[in-house]
């Protein structure tokens, strides 16, 4: 519990720290670098903390560093290079002069957030019985994960940056069989959390996490935002995008 406990005083600092930042540079999408990185921080410390085997408390470590390092390390590029996010620009046009509470709020939400969805990892650093191929299985399917999610950021990296595309939606890639192949592996990558700590006494609950993280993605912070911002932003070069290709499981684009 201690442990826990560290995550949670740990994510309201960072995120109080991240409230005061946009309040003087306008810009929210730091809520979702601290987040990042807030992950980063949970995954390790509960391997550190865990009764799991040298095997798993490493591959655990790793995994979860490794996997929002680059996360944050990206989103981090995007919110210090760029001007705020439309989502989060709506927010503050919606909001209008209760701004700053709203999105006080909506920081300590996502400090909450952390402790909440980093708990899968607490539960398999608490598994003393693990299985090597399943740790091996879940290394595997994570790289994969890793593999795909990275490729698609690039991919939209180089498509946003040619101001030719001003305006068009990226259909290279992994873009052209998904309207959110990011979204996708990030939620493919939870799967290996399952697979992690079977065998443990949380085994049952682990099988939870992806499919929180589906309804997070597909219901709640993830997809319903960005769709309406890029039907702001692109208009009907994005409805044509919808009609064609795939919300979220990549699958060949309609004729």
């Amino acid at each position: 519990m201690f442990s826990i406990i560290v995550v949670a005083v740990f994510s309201v600092i960072a995120m109080l720290l991240a409230w005061n930042w946009q309040k003087h540079h306008d810009n929210a999408g730091v809520v979702d670098v601290v987040w990042a990185f807030g992950m980063m921080f949970a995954g390790p410390w509960y391997a550190l903390n865990g009764s799991a085997p040298l095997l798993l408390q490493i591959s655990l470590g790793m995994l979860t560093f490794s996997w929002f390092w680059r996360l944050g390390r990206y989103l981090q590029g995007r919110v210090f290079r760029e001007a705020e996010d439309g989502r989060y620009h709506a927010m503050r046009r919606a909001m209008k002069d209760k701004v700053q509470l709203g999105f006080l709020l909506f920081f300590l939400l996502q400090a909450g957030f952390v402790c909440l969805l980093s708990l899968p990892f607490w539960a398999v650093a608490q598994n003393a019985n693990p299985e090597s191929y399943l740790i091996f299985l879940a290394l595997v399917l994570a790289i994969f994960a890793f593999y795909g999610e990275k490729t698609a950021d690039h991919q939209l990296a180089v498509f946003r940056n040619n101001p030719e595309n001003h305006g068009l939606t990226c259909q290279k890639g992994w873009w052209r069989y998904s309207r959110h192949p990011n979204y996708f592996f990030e939620w493919l990558h939870w799967f290996a959390y399952p697979l992690m700590g079977w065998g443990g006494e949380y085994q049952y609950w682990l099988l939870l996490a992806p499919v929180v993280m589906f309804c997070f993605l597909f219901w709640l912070t993830g997809i319903p935002f960005t769709e309406q911002q890029a039907l702001r932003s692109r208009g009907e070069n994005y409805r044509l995008y919808q009609k064609t290709t795939s919300l979220f499981i990549p699958w060949w684009p309609k004729a």
